[in-house]
This record gives structure tokens, C-alpha cells and sequence, in this order.
């Protein structure tokens, strides 16, 4: 009878599972058909609603039109997609301004750049830029700084006091449970470890935060400068003494242009549009606007391809949230024996991880600028196994807020023999074959002759790392070692000291990599790797997206502290990883 009463249960499940996951493909294709462009309005406006994370690309995701209560909304901005529709929308007849609402975006300053200079084209055009927020932060206002009117709620709030590094330490945690994190590091900037062995900043590592920081913010204040027309030391001063405390003092000191509530801006923009008052705007959404985009390019015209790489880097496949040297080495591949693509973009948007896997990828891009010139395309981060991607390339670009260099390994296991046996009760014993067998084994303590095998393992793999990225940059090794010892720099900072070729975007890498493969502008296609995956394949993976979701809500305000003490496991290991800072 227990049997019987398993297997009808069994068979419930099933039936609910089946029903939800076709309730989901209903979901997904009504959304994927329900978007068609030519039915856009004369006289519209395309309502760029941009308050969610940016990621390189759009990612498709099946649960992203499903509502649960309590769960925050997944959404994401593809910054390709994002920036093609800016692009479109400049010489679209039928669409006469931008309505942009990013006042709490969540990306990089260097993706912030990108769509910054995209807006600053489409203003060419003479059409407008209305930007309306209840709330914007320090970062968001680097992109609305740039449009026409800016309008805030009343009661809203305005971020302008300048920017803050954090960084949480993870020492205390580890005493406490008794876990003895073991380090082996080269350089005095590989800072990547310090959140396991300190409880504060290091003066070295406070030393060049504080360097590029300031590299970032000199370089904000300068773009809003040139947008709002009010000198750079005025706005230091603003931003220094915090005189912007509410929507109505940046309003005084003209940082927006008034404040409003959001039936006076449609009143305003009615105005412009000539539409009545009782009449609605025809607004276009960005999904709706971006669902005809396609690739870019006639078919029969030579190919550039653009490679994405963005998350850690692992060993593998790549996933959502990680680089698989194993896909990215398939890529390279793929694109150099096909005859028809001239030259390779990789765009790389990583703070770094596995030094191994990082050495595959390089390889690749070595073996692919033998037949084809390859350009980097560094986005926010591109850090120690980051940089180790772009250092093989024929040249690299990098925007003048991209975090890079970190060009430095480390190695890290951990004693947890405290732990368990004291604290928790667990011994173990072991027979070995050789006095090395268990070498690293975390239930044992280490000795200092194991300890000396594993750093030399890291310097050997620093001097690996140094001696390529010496030969890549055409420096003398001694030079490169300078700005090595896992130092972190800015793009405009790298720039000067040889680390990068030149400032740029995307699209400015393509430029370079056509010029690279003597190419004219109208001789080439553009192509985007890997190809995106399929609906099915998008849906095999909606159990760990709604993982994710109930992980958010359950979390709160933790969530993005839980993630970081997740990712504790991927830094086992040699590593050629940067610690990313939290700049907000």
C-alpha cells in the first residue's frame, strides 16, 4: 500500500511540473511574439526603463515574465541590445525623443560609459532626452546627466556626495568557526586574499583603491561637467561638502532641471510631442523596441567576430554567471577556421579565477592572431585572468573607468582540522604512500615543507604570467613587473604606463580590428559569439533561476553577502583573480 501511495504521489508531482513548465513555454512564446515593431506609432517616444542589472548581453530567461510574490524581479539589460536600439532610434522617422528612467541602474562605469556615449549620439539627431526618476544614485546620474530635462519626484531622493570603496573581511568569520585559511600569494597589491586574512585594509591595497577611485571619480565629474556646463571644481566642491542633499538643491545648483511629479513631466513631453492632453504618449518599450534587432551586416561580406566572455573564469563550460575556458576555447577555434570572418573581438568583462583555465584561453588567442588579427574589448573589469585573456591580443581597448592590471596569482586552501575535530568532534586518520600524499588534504594541518611546494607552484605561475604579459606588451619583463605584483589600475591609468593600447569601446574595437584586418566600413559584417541558447535549453536551467529567486527573497538586504561567502570555493586553488570592490 506504501508503494501504491508513492507512485501516485510521484505521478501528481509529474503532472503539476508538466503543467508549470508548459505553462512557462505558453509564457515564453506569447512574450517572444507579441513584440513586433512595425506596428510602432508615428510620433512615438522609446521608454528606456532601466532600473535592473546590465550584463554584455540580453539573457534570455523564461521566469522573467512570471510574477511571484515576495521574489524580486530577474530582469536584465543586455548592453548590446540597449546600445543597438539607442543607435536605431537616432534615424527611426517615427520615433522623435527618449524617455529615460535609470535612476537606480546596477552596472559597471565602464558599461555606464558606453551607454553614455550611445545617448550623447542619438542627441545628434535633434531629437530629445527627458529623464524622469523618483530616486537617482551617484552612478545612474552619470548617464542621465546627459539629457535635455531632468526631472526628479518632489520627495525623491538625489545621490551626490561622492563615491565609496567597500570591501568585507571574512577573518573573524573563519577564527570563529575555526578554519585556518592557508596563503600564498606574490606581490604586495594581490589583494585578492586579504578579506581571508586581515580584517581591514592592507596600506598597499588602501594605497591603490585609493589611486583609482579617485581615477574613476576625476573622470565622472569631468563627463557631467561637459553635460551640465558647471565647472569640475564646483561640482568636487557639491560633491565634497554634500550640499546636494534633496531633489530641490540639485535643482538650485542646476544638476537637474526642476522638480515634478510624473503626470507634469507626460504634460511636458505631450507638449513637445503636440499631443493632446487627454490623449496618451505612444511609448515603445526597449524589449518591444530591441526584438528586431539582428546582427549586423549583409551575409556576404567578410566577418568581425565579437567573442563574449563575462563572469569568473572556471574550467569548462561556460554557465550564466561564469567564463568555461573550455566554450571560449571552442570560439577561438570555431572563428579561425572560418574564412570568412577577418578579424576577432574579444569583449571581456571579468574580474578573473582559475589561472589554468585562464593559460588555456591565452593559447587560444595565440594561436588565433596567427591567421587573424584579435582585438580586446575590456568592459568594467577585465583583472588579473581577465587581463590575462586581452594580454595575447594584436591590440587592447579599454574604457577610461575599466578596472584592469591585477596582474598577479595567488594560491589558497584551507586547515579545517580545528574545526572538525575540536568543534565539531570529527577525527580522521590515513595510510600514504608517500610523506606528500595528502598534500593539501583540509582535514590535516599543513607543514612548512608543503608550504614551501605550494608557493613555489605560485611563483612559478606569477612568473609564467608576467613573462607572457611582458612578451605580449613588447615591454622588458623588469618594466612589466612594475605594474605587476597583482596591482589593480584604471583604463586611463593603464593607458599611460603601457598596460593598454587605447580608449575605447566596443565599437570602437571593431573599428580597430577591421582597420587591423584592412577593412573598410562597408566591406564587413558583424558577428556575435557564442551563439545565444535556445528556448529549451534556456528552460533546462528555470529549476536554478527559481533556486535563485526564493534564495533572494528568503536573504533580503544578505543576499549579495551570502553570494560573496558562496563563492569562497572558487578561490581554492591557484588563482589569478581580482577581489572585486563594491563602488557604489
Amino acid at each position: 500500500m506504501a508503494q501504491f501511495f508513492k507512485f501516485v504521489i510521484a505521478t501528481v508531482v509529474g503532472i503539476i511540473l508538466f503543467f508549470f513548465l508548459s505553462l512557462l513555454v505558453l509564457l515564453f512564446i506569447a512574450s517572444a511574439t507579441s513584440t513586433d515593431t512595425d506596428k510602432i506609432a508615428e510620433n512615438s517616444v522609446l521608454k528606456l526603463s532601466l532600473n535592473a542589472p546590465v550584463k554584455e548581453r540580453k539573457e534570455e530567461n523564461p521566469l522573467e515574465n512570471l510574477t511571484v510574490p515576495g521574489v524580486p524581479s530577474q530582469r536584465t539589460i543586455g548592453l548590446l541590445e540597449l546600445k543597438q536600439a539607442i543607435t536605431k532610434a537616432k534615424t527611426d522617422e517615427k520615433i522623435k525623443g527618449i524617455y529615460l528612467d535609470a535612476g537606480n541602474i546596477s552596472a559597471g562605469f565602464a558599461s555606464l560609459e558606453e551607454i553614455r556615449q550611445a545617448l550623447i549620439d542619438f542627441k545628434k539627431s535633434g531629437k530629445f532626452i527627458y529623464a524622469y526618476s523618483e530616486t537617482i544614485s551617484e552612478p545612474a546620474y552619470y548617464i542621465i546627466s546627459v539629457a535635455d530635462s531632468i526631472f526628479v519626484h518632489p520627495q525623491g531622493g538625489f545621490e551626490f556626495n561622492g563615491l565609496v570603496a567597500e570591501i568585507g573581511f571574512a577573518k573573524g568569520l573563519f577564527e570563529k568557526i575555526g578554519v585556518k585559511p592557508e596563503i600564498f600569494r606574490v606581490g604586495d597589491f594581490k589583494s585578492a586574499v586579504e578579506p581571508f586574512m586581515l580584517d581591514k585594509m592592507s596600506d598597499a591595497n588602501r594605497l591603490q583603491i585609493t589611486a583609482y577611485l579617485n581615477s574613476i571619480y576625476n573622470h565622472y565629474l569631468k563627463g557631467i561637467s561637459q553635460s551640465r556646463g558647471i565647472p569640475v571644481e564646483q561640482l568636487a566642491e557639491l560633491s565634497a561638502k554634500m550640499q546636494v542633499q534633496m531633489p530641490q538643491d540639485a535643482a538650485q545648483y542646476k544638476l537637474i532641471s526642476r522638480t515634478a511629479y510624473y503626470d507634469e513631466v507626460e504634460a511636458i513631453m505631450k507638449k513637445k510631442l503636440g499631443v493632446e492632453e487627454k490623449k496618451k504618449i505612444d511609448y515603445v518599450s526597449l524589449k518591444t523596441y530591441s526584438s528586431a534587432q539582428v546582427e549586423e551586416g549583409s551575409y556576404n561580406k567578410k566577418k568581425i567576430a565579437v567573442i563574449f566572455a563575462e563572469g569568473d573564469i572556471q574550467s569548462g563550460k561556460s554557465t550564466r554567471e561564469s567564463i568555461g575556458s573550455e566554450t571560449i576555447a571552442e570560439e577561438l577555434r570555431k572563428v579561425r577556421q572560418d574564412d570568412k570572418i577577418a578579424a576577432v573581438v574579444l569583449r571581456i568583462n571579468s574580474p578573473g579565477g582559475s589561472a589554468l583555465a585562464s593559460d588555456v584561453m591565452w593559447r587560444e588567442v595565440q594561436e588565433t592572431r596567427k591567421k587573424k588579427p584579435v582585438i580586446a574589448s575590456m568592459s568594467d573589469v577585465a583583472a588579473s585572468g581577465g587581463y590575462y585573456m586581452a594580454m595575447g591580443c594584436n591590440k587592447i581597448l579599454a574604457q577610461p573607468n575599466t578596472i584592469t592590471g591585477s596582474i598577479g596569482i595567488f594560491g589558497l586552501l584551507f586547515d579545517a582540522s580545528n574545526l572538525l575535530t575540536d568543534k565539531v568532534g570529527i577525527t580522521f586518520d590515513r595510510v600514504e604512500t608517500g610523506e606528500y600524499a595528502d598534500i593539501g588534504t583540509p582535514t590535516k594541518k599543513f607543514t612548512d615543507a608543503e608550504r614551501q611546494i605550494i608557493q613555489r607552484m605560485v611563483n612559478e605561475g606569477y612568473e609564467n604570467f608576467t613573462s607572457k604579459a611582458a612578451q605580449g606588451r613588447n615591454m622588458p619583463l623588469d618594466t612589466l613587473k612594475k605594474y605587476a605584483s597583482g596591482r589593480v589600475w584604471t583604463g586611463e591609468q593603464a593607458l599611460k604606463i603601457g598596460l593598454i593600447d587605447a580608449l575605447g569601446g566596443l565599437e570602437e574595437a571593431i573599428k580597430e580590428a577591421a582597420k587591423e584586418a584592412q577593412l573598410k566600413e562597408e566591406d564587413y559584417a558583424v558577428r556575435y559569439y557564442p551563439v545565444k541558447k535556445s528556448f529549451w535549453e534556456t528552460l533546462q536551467e528555470s529549476n536554478d533561476l527559481m533556486e535563485e529567486y526564493f534564495l533572494q527573497k528568503n536573504t533580503g538586504e544578505f543576499y549579495p553577502l551570502l553570494k560573496q561567502i558562496q563563492s569562497i570555493g572558487k578561490y581554492q586553488g591557484v588563482q589569478a583573480r581580482y577581489w572585486e570592490v563594491n563602488i557604489r
